[in-house]
């Protein structure tokens, strides 16, 4: 019966995604393009699709050989019109570029030129920044198209991924993201689901044996549900153009999962069992296999949600696979590449599900107190999603489990935890002490009360300058004269505090960002503005890193998705600036 029902929800969704894939023009269709040559002018003329707009700010026309010359002020450009809060052109456009112009700027014999350009679909896709470039030779009978900057301009690290999906074997795409997955199981993403599913398991072992076999597969369960939470987010993101995550830790909704965490926990003491409505048992409990089945889905039910809740994380390959989504609108092949991916992410959980079925001893009275102990981690857990509501309160909350915990559990009077009692106790009131002091991370209690007295580096060293909107941040760019990053951030986003609390204080990138105009973009609160500026960079999710030349030109290749450590940033921005 489970197996029916795990085909019939792979078919929907693939059936789903399958219709989502025609809503959509591929480039090709969006933006046709072609140039024209007479006697005076070489016109590059581009056909818009349907429902099809370009950014006026981001039609940019270059001579590139003999030297790299922007000349698009010089042009007459078809007038623009104002749509959505953007200056934007629709229909066809036909942009003329005098030979008298090439000739006054170089006396050479040919020319090369090259049309950047990028546009959205009214549908709420946007597609990559696109450039077309061909070259004029007075001595040619027409102009030479050159396909295209595959060779010329280099690629981030996303839009490398995106390419990969484009253009690669489907089989070696897919082997490709669950490579990706087992990396980014190493990463925060994934550590907050360990002690759900060990939670999980213990509650499974309480009345009989667990085998190796019933182990796999109740972490199989978990993470195949897991995998298909990210996948429906993902295609959903992708096709949408929606912030990945934003929509998920509304404080709503992450306050209504601490208190599912907090009820877990006290399950876990044994106040109450929470289990389905007893009608439902009963009907489940008609066939043999009732009480497994039982056990099942809310197994199904956990990954599901834990997936969407606690595990969400922008990376590289996440976000590769948003933008072939994005760009393609192939939600077949990019949702597979994303399932792969989770199920990558999720490996280290199976092998937890493994390892407990085979080493795990018998059922006893043991059982009772590992419970207990996961009651605890449950609630650990609670509080660390509060954190992005309250981050002002939850030191305090640190505080008090650690002191409670130690308190609860001399109840045992083995001496290995009466031990463990005293360093939780110990640990309790440092806490408590650090947040009198202001101090806001639990691993580093006492930060605020040494960092007066102590010469470590800081990310208040760091100077950012806020920009609230777009007009605020092509301002800031313009009146910068260095090169410019933009952070994109995010208070719940475990990923940006990684970033500054690990990153940005290592001496030597503190040294390169001084090279830099900084700026931050705090799109916590996903408002209208902050959605505008992450459309248009292609940002499905903090953290962002975007970079500007200090001639206002956006650096593509040296855009950074996700966490890097010290080394990983300087490596790539050390290549472009």
């Amino acid at each position: 019966m489970i197996q029916r029902f795990l085909l019939v929800l792979i078919f929907s969704f693939s059936s789903l995604f399958a219709i989502s894939n025609d809503d959509f023009l591929t480039p090709e269709q969006a933006f046709q393009t072609k140039f024209e040559k007479n006697n005076e002018n070489i016109t590059f003329n581009i056909k818009l699709g349907k429902d099809i707009y370009l950014y006026d700010n981001m039609l940019k026309i270059f001579i590139n050989t003999p030297e790299k010359l922007e000349i698009t002020k010089e042009l007459n450009i078809p007038k623009p019109v104002e749509y959505d809060g953007f200056i934007v052109h629709f229909g066809e456009q036909n942009i003329k570029i005098p030979l008298s112009l090439l000739e006054s700027k170089f006396k050479t014999n040919s020319y090369e030129i090259e049309v950047q350009f990028q546009g959205c679909s009214k549908a709420g896709l946007c597609y990559a920044p696109m450039s077309e470039t061909y070259t004029y030779s007075k001595t040619a009978s027409k102009v030479q198209e050159v396909k295209p900057l595959e060779n010329k301009q280099a690629l981030s690290e996303t839009d490398s991924i995106a390419n990969t999906l484009a253009s690669g074997n489907f089989l070696l795409v897919l082997a490709t993201f669950f490579g990706f997955g087992l990396l980014l199981s190493l990463t925060p993403c994934v550590f907050p689901m360990i002690p759900i599913l060990s939670s999980i398991i213990v509650k499974a072992s309480n009345n009989e044996r667990l085998t190796p076999l019933k182990g796999f597969f109740l972490s199989f369960v978990y993470v195949f549900f897991m995998a298909l939470a990210y996948t429906i987010a993902g295609v959903v993101a992708g096709l949408f153009g929606a912030n990945l995550q934003v929509a998920l830790q509304n404080p709503y909704v992450l306050v209504v999962f601490a208190l599912i965490f907090v009820a877990l926990a006290f399950s876990m003491f044994g106040y109450f069992k929470l289990e389905l409505p007893q009608a439902i048992q009963n009907k489940i409990n008609k066939t043999t296999e009732g009480k497994e089945k039982q056990g099942v889905l809310g197994i199904a039910i956990m990954g599901f949600l834990s997936a969407l809740i606690v595990g969400p994380c922008v990376a590289p390959p996440l976000a590769g696979a948003l933008v072939y989504i994005g760009q393609t609108g192939d939600a077949v092949l990019g949702g597979l590449a994303l399932f792969v991916l989770s199920f990558g992410m999720g490996l280290p959980l199976l092998l937890i599900g493994v390892g407990a079925g085979k080493f795990m001893p018998k059922p006893g009275g043991w059982m009772d107190s590992i419970s207990k102990i996961f009651g605890i981690v449950m609630l650990g857990i609670a509080i660390w999603m509060l954190e992005r509501v309250i981050p002002q309160y939850t030191m305090y909350l640190w505080a008090f489990l650690l002191i409670g915990a130690s308190i609860y559990l001399q109840m045992y009077k083995h001496i290995l935890i009466r031990t463990f009692t005293v360093v939780l106790l110990v640990y309790g009131v440092i806490a408590f002490v650090g947040a009198i002091s202001g101090a806001n991370d639990i691993l580093k209690p006492l930060n605020k009360l040494t960092l007066s007295t102590s010469k470590s580096t800081s990310i208040n060293d760091i100077k950012w300058k806020y920009v609230k909107n777009l007009d605020e941040l092509d301002m800031a760019i313009k009146e910068s004269s260095k090169p410019v990053m933009l952070d994109f951030y995010a208070d719940w986003c475990v990923a940006c505090k990684e970033l500054e609390e690990i990153t940005f204080t290592d001496e030597k990138v503190k040294q390169k960002l001084q090279e830099f105009t900084l700026l931050k973009a705090d799109v916590t609160k996903n408002s209208a503005d902050d959605k505008l500026m992450q459309k248009k960079y292609g940002i499905f999710g903090p953290p962002g890193l975007i970079f500007w030349d200090e001639n206002n030109k956006e650096i593509k290749e040296a855009k950074i998705v996700g966490f890097k450590t010290a080394k990983e940033f300087l490596e790539i921005v050390n290549r472009s600036f």
